[in-house]
């Protein structure tokens, strides 16, 4: 088996740059796991590499990498050479796409935001049930003007590389979908500002030009992600070991487990100890360099 070790450092201003030093530092600790690396391929110099290991597979080499690095800010993403890029990319939303939880923004506009926020942070640690949480939460904003929800849209900030990610994966002939536990009012504009092919999320029952504080059923939580991701993938004639996931809470836990590569991005700790890669410290291009993307194949 060959296995590929992408060793990716943030842009971040200040931040440690990837050199050849530390790489050859990680070479070393995958020699010393039993691995035979191949060349270093710089996808971006200073900035991302590709180590080839053969005779280790993804998880050894990966535990091997991150104990060679330490404490250094450097994300380590270990997989199987082959079915590296992926045809098909099924995101999370909040705090993945956009970097805030857009129920939490809506929540503090209505002047609840810290009780919102905390019954989030649980759910999202996978500390109580996504449905009873969202439930909950919608029904604290009772009575709010519909015209609120235009309020939250200012406050929406784009991840770094959200754009790009989505931008450059369609323009090699992959499809994005963005699949959310929040709500379709969101979805839909942030579909549009990253080229997302498709949006699925969760309707806000509204009459009267008020929020009733009621979800419309079926609820889209944890099930329904990853339900999305099998789905369209078997519309699309993609294979399963084809797919990228990617998510933070852990509602999105098990579409990153279903996908050929699941990514936790910044997650919440029960989210990370679990996925199979995580992104700490890089931003979304993270996740085209782990599918051997050059930054100057990039679509910005």
């Amino acid at each position: 088996m060959e296995t590929i070790v992408t060793l990716i450092g943030p842009y971040a201003s200040g931040a440690p740059p990837l050199d050849q030093p530390l790489v050859e530092f990680v070479r070393a600790a995958l020699v010393s796991a039993g691995g035979q690396p191949g060349a270093t391929d710089w996808l971006d110099p200073g900035h991302a590499a590709d180590l080839s290991a053969t005779g280790l597979d993804p998880e050894h080499a990966q535990t091997a990498a991150r104990a060679a690095l330490g404490i250094r800010k450097i994300d380590v993403i270990a997989q199987p050479a082959a079915d590296r890029r992926k045809k098909l990319l099924v995101a999370d939303m909040d705090a993945t796409i956009v970097t805030g939880e857009t129920l939490d923004e809506l929540a503090d506009i209505a002047g609840i935001g810290a009780k919102v926020a905390e019954i989030t942070a649980r759910a999202m640690n996978g500390e109580i049930d996504f449905a009873a949480a969202l439930r909950e939460r919608v029904s604290l904003l009772y009575g709010l003007p519909v015209a609120v929800l235009d309020q939250v849209m200012p406050r929406l900030a784009l991840t770094a590389g959200a754009q790009t990610l989505v931008r450059t994966m369609r323009s090699h002939g992959g499809y994005a979908v963005l699949v959310s536990g929040g709500f379709r009012f969101f979805t839909t504009h942030v579909r549009a500002l990253c080229g997302f092919d498709e949006d699925q999320a969760n309707d806000l029952e509204i009459r009267d030009g008020r929020l009733t504080g009621r979800v419309i059923a079926p609820i889209r939580g944890r099930r329904a992600k990853r339900d999305t991701l099998i789905e369209t993938a078997d519309r699309l004639g993609v294979a399963i070991e084809q797919t990228l996931a990617v998510g933070d809470g852990a509602n999105d836990l098990d579409m990153l487990l279903e996908a050929g590569l699941g990514v936790a991005f910044r997650a919440k700790p029960s989210v990370a100890a679990a996925a199979e890669a995580r992104v700490e410290y890089a931003d979304l291009t993270a996740l085209l360099f782990a599918q051997g993307y050059r930054k100057t194949e990039f679509v910005a």
